[in-house]
């Protein structure tokens, strides 16, 4: 396993694993579960979740896949953007560990910006780290003047991460906003890191990958892994699946493999708006 520092100090897994829409078809639970356990046998532990998945029911499906393990997980949520104010938030998060069955989340997010003032957040934030109910905070979705907002409020620099749709495809982030959060040392958490399965069927992918050794979805994670402060999430819900993900750890891409990459995915020429899903 490689890992990423957060800013206070602790280290987490570099790859770890999404859970947006699992928990939501009976059908599919045992496969989630094996997949969820699979991926803390191989070491990663890293799990991030949120409210909105499944109104709840992708928590509830981590509270089970970590039963009997939780001192062995770093438990990311989030907190939705209408529940963020200072006592809407206390509020969600006795929600979210209750689903989860833990008395704390390692990392706890603002969702996305919504309307309530990144202040009042803030203070929501760290009356539940005094609390003892999370232990880090951060935000997701949040673009270059979000994060400038964020730090001009008080103890808005303490934020550990923004979590951003980051891939091959998404690269707009490295224009600015990635710049900025280095300067800072803040790292990103890349969700949707193969572009929901997208970048499986890419032609130049599938190619590149099948030359270097490698499946598209390894070649996409290993871009990623590449940089010391981003961590991976990407979602799987089959076993099978997440020993793959977790192969993408064995591959370290040269330079010159990085340039054909950068000829496949060009990066931006220009400032853009930042991409969400």
């Amino acid at each position: 396993m490689r890992f990423v520092t957060l800013p206070s100090g602790e280290r987490v897994p570099a790859l770890g694993q999404g859970t947006w829409t699992m928990g939501e078809r009976r059908s599919a639970r045992a496969s989630e579960l094996a997949a969820l356990r699979a991926g803390l046998d191989l070491g990663l532990s890293l799990i991030d979740t949120a409210e909105m998945y499944g109104e709840g029911l992708a928590e509830e499906l981590v509270a089970e896949a970590i039963e009997g393990r939780r001192d062995q997980v770093f438990v990311v949520s989030k907190v939705y953007p209408h529940n963020a104010s200072r006592r809407g938030v206390a509020a969600a998060c006795e929600r979210s560990l209750k689903r989860l069955r833990t008395d704390r989340i390692d990392l706890y997010l603002l969702h996305w910006r919504g309307q309530v003032p990144l202040a009042e957040t803030v203070r929501g934030f760290e009356d539940l780290q005094r609390a003892g109910k999370i232990r880090h905070w951060g935000v997701s979705n949040l673009d270059l003047a979000d994060m400038g907002e964020l730090w001009a409020v008080p103890g808005g620099a303490r934020a550990a991460t923004n979590q951003l749709l980051y891939n091959l495809d998404r690269r707009g982030i490295e224009w600015d906003l990635l710049p900025w959060l280095r300067e800072r040392h803040v790292p990103v958490m890349a969700y949707s890191p193969i572009e929901q399965a997208r970048l499986l069927r890419h032609r130049g992918l599938r190619d590149f990958a099948q030359r270097h050794g490698m499946t598209p979805a390894q070649a996409a994670l290993a871009w990623l892994l590449r940089h010391d402060d981003v961590i991976a999430i990407p979602k799987a819900s089959h076993a099978e699946r997440v020993r793959e993900n977790a192969g993408a750890l064995a591959h370290r891409l040269d330079a010159a493999q990085l340039a054909e990459l950068d000829r496949l995915f060009a990066p931006p020429d220009r400032a853009t708006p930042l991409d969400m899903l």
